[in-house]
């Protein structure tokens, strides 16, 4: 102990207080020592005052020590007690160190060396007390800081719970919303285009060169824009999961050649090639012709849109499994590695812009991938910037009960439908011609 202490000695014994001051100074304890003779002055000046340790007579004439001890702990005075008794008794010991003393010493035993050592045990006892009552104030603040933090969790989780609701309930709204509008808006729009195709024909009258080419304008514009609505329609039915495959046997080729047969007048106004390459044994297929022409479609309108100069080609391949495989593949601006996934999120598109080059909903592709997983299928992708993209679909020949609710048909190939390069203007005998990024290795 290099530092000096502060002991306080209350007794009112000079004799006891004479004992307890040379047995610490032969100790060889640095001490600053001061000593009152009842224990009104020692609450007094514990109250004001700090020590180390404090050397208390049991038997006190105006108080005993077990009265002052136990009105110090009830103050929150906090010091080590020794209390000095007049002899070993254990009964007298348990009280005083259940009062709150730190320890006890019998006059008889006082020495130099039992005081140095009760004294270094007590501040020990104490100090020990004191990181042990510190820590459990420390705990107890945890537990609160936990408990406060408990509940503000608790209430954003409510808070998040509730908007979670709202948002849900928004959102079938939304969509019952986008569903009777575009329901509403099509039989107008069908109207429209109705009307300009009959004013289009020579038995209702000869246009001039400048009327013909305003309804024309006008048709061509009407078939845009129910086109946007039946995505709108399309894409809230998948969102709502109100929109069921309608599963048939068919022939695929004939499906995707009238796909590319609608398309080829955009690819024309472009000047792009567009080809049909197919490498297919058995052509029939048992799944929804309305919806793989939409997702086919879609892929073209989608590289059509994009590609400036070049070429739109589709590929139809086998498979293993009883699988097939639809490949568009286009030389046009390319896509962003970063942007691959968020090209399939509804109303999104790369250039977010309102002053985009590109038109367009955004819908497109996000169609194609709630259709294709519907049927079972994967897309894959596969871009570079300034050299093109490949969007690669693979489906099953025969696509799950669970889809279509019913029992598929076998799916023979007959000779009637053997599609040769001499039939089919658009088959070709020899391998499809590779992609220059080659095949797809992106799976979304």
């Amino acid at each position: 102990m290099e530092d000096t202490l502060k002991i306080l000695v209350v007794d009112d014994d000079e004799v006891d207080r004479m004992a307890v001051r040379c047995a610490l100074t032969k100790a060889g304890i640095q001490i600053e020592l001061s000593e009152v003779a009842n224990s009104n002055d020692a609450f007094s000046i514990l109250n004001t005052t700090g020590y180390d340790c404090v050397f208390l007579n049991y038997r006190l004439i105006a108080q005993d020590g077990l009265t002052l001890i136990q009105q110090l702990r009830s103050s929150e005075i906090k010091v080590p007690l020794v209390v000095l008794i007049d002899q070993e008794d254990e009964q007298t010991a348990v009280q005083l160190l259940k009062a709150g003393a730190t320890d006890y010493l019998s006059k008889s035993r006082i020495s130099p060396e039992n005081l140095a050592q009760v004294l270094r045990s007590a501040i020990r006892v104490y100090r020990a007390e004191i990181q042990v009552a510190l820590a459990k104030d420390q705990l107890r603040e945890s537990h609160e800081e936990l408990l406060r933090k408990n509940q503000e969790l608790e209430r954003q989780q409510q808070q998040l719970q509730m908007q979670n609701f709202k948002l849900s309930e928004a959102s079938v709204l939304k969509s019952h919303f986008l569903a009777t509008m575009s329901h509403e808006l099509r039989t107008p729009m069908n109207a429209i285009i109705g009307f300009s195709q009959i004013l289009l024909r020579p038995k209702f009258g000869q246009l001039t060169h400048q009327q013909a080419d305003m309804v024309e304008r006008i048709l061509n514009n009407g078939k845009h824009l129910l086109m946007l609505v039946n995505e709108v329609l399309d894409f809230s039915k998948l969102e709502a999961g109100r929109l069921d495959l309608k599963a048939e046997r068919f022939d695929v080729l004939k499906v995707i050649n009238l796909a590319v047969g609608e398309m080829r007048s955009l690819a024309d106004a472009k000047n792009l090639s567009l080809l049909v390459q197919t490498d297919l044994q058995n052509t029939l297929v048992f799944n929804d012709p309305v919806r793989l022409k939409q997702i086919v479609i879609n892929l073209l309108s989608n590289a059509i849109k994009f590609t400036e100069s070049g070429e739109v080609c589709v590929e139809v391949k086998e498979l293993p499994a009883n699988r097939l495989t639809i490949i568009v593949r286009d030389t046009g601006i390319g896509i962003a590695p970063r942007d691959f996934q968020r090209i399939f999120e509804a109303f999104r598109q790369v250039d977010q812009t309102l002053t985009r080059k590109y038109p367009g909903t955004g819908l497109g592709l996000a169609i194609v991938d709630s259709l294709v997983r519907m049927m079972g299928g994967k897309i894959f992708l596969e871009s570079k910037l300034g050299v093109g993209s490949t969007f690669k679909i693979e489906l099953p020949r025969q696509i799950s009960l669970s889809s279509v609710g019913g029992e598929p048909p076998p799916l023979q190939l007959d000779s009637n439908q053997v599609f040769s390069s001499a039939k089919n203007p658009h088959h070709s005998s020899t391998q499809a011609r590779q992609s220059p990024i080659g095949y797809p290795k992106f799976k979304l």
